[in-house]
C-alpha cells in the first residue's frame, strides 16, 4: 500500500488517498456515529440560534455533503457518509460544518469534476429558497450606527434583498434584521463561497483543476495573493490564506487522465464558477 495523505477542504470534506483497487473491501456506513453526531450538531446549533435556524443550516450543509456523497457512489468512488462536527454555542452558527471521507483515489478528472461540484450546487439550491423565504420573514429598520456587526453582502443576497425587500443590502441607513432561516441561508452561501474559492484541496481547486490542469496552480496562487489585501478589510482572510499555505496547492491526485472533458463537466464547471462569483463575500463582517 502506498502512502497515505489527508486533504481538508473548508467544509471538512476530507480524502484520504490511495490507488482505485477492486479488492478494497466496501465501506460499512456507521449510522450509529452519524446519528450521534448529527443530535449533536442539532443541539449546539439549536442552541447558537433556534430551531429554525438549526434545521435551516443542517438542511443546507447536508445537502452540501450529500452531493459530494451521491456523486463518489455514482462514480464508484468509496465514500462515508456525512458527519456533522458540533461547536460550542458560542460560536456564530454552533458547528464547524460538517465532512465525509473519500478512501479511493479519484479516477479521472471527470469523476473529480463531478464529485467536486456536487456539493456546492446542491447546497446552493438548498440555500437560495431559504434565503428568500428568510428574507421575506426578515425585518427591515433605519440604522443606528451603534457599533453592531454587520454582515457582508454578496451578489446572490444584494439581488434577494431587492426582490423581496426593495432594499440594498449594502445601504449604510438601513440594518435588514435577519430572520433565523435567513441568517442559515447567509452562513450557507458563505459557506459555499469558501469552499468554491479557486485552491488546492477545496472543492474549487478541484473544479479548477479539473478543467485547467495546467493552470490551476497559478490560478491558485493568484488567489492566495489576492486573500492579502481584503484582510486589510477582515482580518479572518489571513486565517484562510493560513490554512491554504497549510494544505498547499496541489489537488487530489488521480489514478489516470483524460484528454478532455464532456460537454456535461464543462457546464457543471461554468455553473459551479458562477455560483461563486453569486455568493462571495469580500468583506463578510465588520463593525458599523
Amino acid at each position: 500500500m502506498e502512502k497515505k495523505s489527508s486533504n481538508l477542504d473548508i467544509d471538512g470534506n476530507q480524502e484520504l488517498e490511495h490507488p482505485l483497487d477492486t479488492s478494497i473491501k466496501p465501506i460499512k456506513n456507521n449510522w450509529w456515529l452519524f446519528s450521534i453526531l448529527l443530535v449533536a450538531t442539532l443541539v449546539t446549533t439549536f442552541l447558537a440560534g433556534g430551531p429554525l435556524f438549526s434545521i435551516s443550516l443542517l438542511s443546507i450543509l447536508g445537502a452540501h455533503e450529500f452531493g459530494h456523497y451521491w456523486a463518489s457512489k455514482k462514480n464508484g468512488v468509496q465514500s462515508t457518509l456525512p458527519y456533522f462536527i458540533p461547536a460550542p454555542p458560542i460560536f456564530i452558527a454552533g458547528t464547524f460544518g460538517a465532512f465525509i471521507q473519500i478512501k479511493q483515489r479519484i479516477p479521472n478528472r471527470m469523476v473529480l469534476m463531478e464529485i467536486g461540484a456536487a456539493g456546492p450546487i446542491a447546497g446552493f439550491v438548498v440555500a437560495l429558497p431559504m434565503l428568500i423565504l428568510g428574507l421575506y420573514l426578515s425585518s427591515v429598520t433605519p440604522s443606528i450606527g451603534m457599533g453592531s456587526i454587520n454582515f457582508g453582502s454578496s451578489l446572490i443576497l444584494k439581488f434577494c434583498s431587492q426582490l423581496v425587500l426593495g432594499v440594498d443590502p449594502s445601504s449604510p441607513h438601513i440594518n435588514i434584521h435577519l430572520h433565523p432561516i435567513a441568517f442559515a441561508g447567509w452562513i450557507g452561501m458563505l459557506v459555499t463561497a469558501l469552499n468554491l474559492m479557486p485552491v488546492g484541496q477545496l472543492d474549487g481547486g478541484h473544479i479548477i483543476y479539473a478543467i485547467t490542469p495546467g493552470k490551476h496552480s497559478a490560478i491558485g496562487k493568484l488567489f492566495f495573493v489576492g486573500l492579502f489585501p481584503l484582510g486589510y478589510f477582515w482580518s479572518g482572510w489571513f486565517f484562510w490564506a493560513a490554512m491554504i499555505a497549510l494544505m498547499g496547492f496541489k489537488t487530489a491526485p488521480l489514478k489516470e487522465d483524460v484528454e478532455k472533458l464532456e460537454l456535461t463537466h464543462i457546464v457543471l464547471g461554468a455553473i459551479s464558477m458562477a455560483i461563486f462569483v453569486l455568493t462571495f463575500i469580500p468583506i463578510p463582517f465588520s463593525n458599523i
